[in-house]
């Protein structure tokens, strides 16, 4: 393996393509690695260069080509889209075609009535101008409404997405958090104004099933049917249920750990019955040949009744990190009887921060 870091030369490896599946985004000519990073952690003013500057190189040689951001990310905010933007220009200024780079808005970002969670056009339009310049880029390929916004038309921010796409600012447009009723509705609008949404970006894991149970408003779809009907891909975020699925808590909370510090993980959500299960899970997974993140990542991307996941969004404290996400691609096949045991184990723990975003107040 490469020893990364800001003084080593670097050439992408040749071999780059061979072994990470690209999936179609929906009814899209887009493809998306079946694993993709995220930058919400680990990116920040917090952390050292040299460490964000070897896992995008690690994650690039393994064939992730996709980088998810947000305006917000940080800290403080808009710092992961500074020293993202700073690494593209000096490792992959050459290799910008072949990189998909996506960001969002929708949370809140600066001071002031405009710059506050929202979907006005104002808003949206606004900070991705910010976002460009802090990349130094002139577009994003994909540029996502981060979450539904109760008080602004829905019509509004769709219009903003058609306009963002028309205006050369991004390629592509999604939504994220939204509910199926929410997408559905969204769809129809974008389609009647001739730029269809492309993508969702939902919370997804083992733990995390809202995107599988039936929707009243939606005609008691689920979301996973709602893409399908729509078009629409996917790619699933938080599929390790933020560290949940993975060894660091088998044997308690350790320190520095987001539970430890209460950062997006609730220190509750990891009774000793849930554990338990996870522990279970563990063993399993053991079973299969892979590390336990390896398989909560494989079972998020395996073929669903009512539609496909595109690809798993994960974040990566370090280039062994996502080396070994990546390595969740060798085996993505589960039996029946796998599938069963897993749902036997757990279905859904309520961990989803984010539900109340899904919920539509636009009826």
């Amino acid at each position: 393996m490469l020893i990364y870091g800001d003084d080593t030369v670097w050439t992408p490896a040749e071999n780059r393509y061979e072994t990470m599946p690209y999936r179609r985004v929906g009814e899209s000519g887009l493809k998306l690695p079946a694993v993709s990073l995220g930058l919400w952690h680990n990116f920040g003013d917090d952390k050292p260069v040299a460490g964000m500057r070897a896992t995008l190189r690690r994650a690039f040689d393994l064939g992730i080509t996709h980088f998810d951001l947000a305006n917000n990310y940080g800290p403080p905010a808009g710092s992961a889209e500074l020293n993202f933007g700073r690494i593209l220009k000096e490792d992959f200024a050459g290799h910008r075609h072949e990189l998909v780079i996506s960001t969002k808005a929708g949370w809140d970002m600066w001071p002031g009535p405009y710059g506050d969670v929202g979907g006005s056009r104002q808003y949206l339009v606004t900070s991705l101008d910010q976002s460009l310049e802090r990349m130094g880029l002139d577009h994003v390929d994909v540029f996502y409404h981060h979450r539904p916004d109760p008080e602004t038309p829905l019509e509004e921010t769709m219009r903003a997405l058609d306009h963002i796409v028309r205006s050369g600012r991004a390629t592509y447009v999604g939504v994220s958090s939204y509910g199926a009723d929410l997408t559905l509705e969204a769809q129809r609008i974008m389609r009647e104004l001739g730029t269809p949404l492309v993508i969702h970006q939902p919370s997804y894991s083992m733990l995390n099933r809202w995107i599988e149970q039936p929707n009243e408003r939606a005609g008691g779809k689920n979301l996973l049917g709602a893409l399908t009907e729509t078009g629409m891909g996917s790619i699933c975020f938080t599929p390790l249920a933020q560290g949940m699925l993975t060894d660091k808590y088998l044997n308690g909370v350790p320190e520095g750990s987001r539970a430890a510090e209460n950062k997006s993980l609730d220190p509750s959500w990891l009774s000793e019955q849930t554990l338990d299960q996870i522990r279970e899970l563990n063993t399993m997974a053991q079973e299969r040949g892979q590390t336990l993140a390896q398989m909560a990542i494989a079972w998020t991307l395996r073929p669903q009744d009512s539609g496909q996941v595109t690809s798993a969004l994960v974040g990566a404290s370090s280039a062994q990190q996502i080396e070994d996400s990546a390595r969740a691609v060798a085996n993505l096949e589960f039996s029946a009887d796998e599938l069963r045991r897993i749902d036997e184990l757990v279905t859904d723990a309520d961990v989803n921060i984010w539900g109340a975003a899904t919920e539509s107040k636009h009826a």
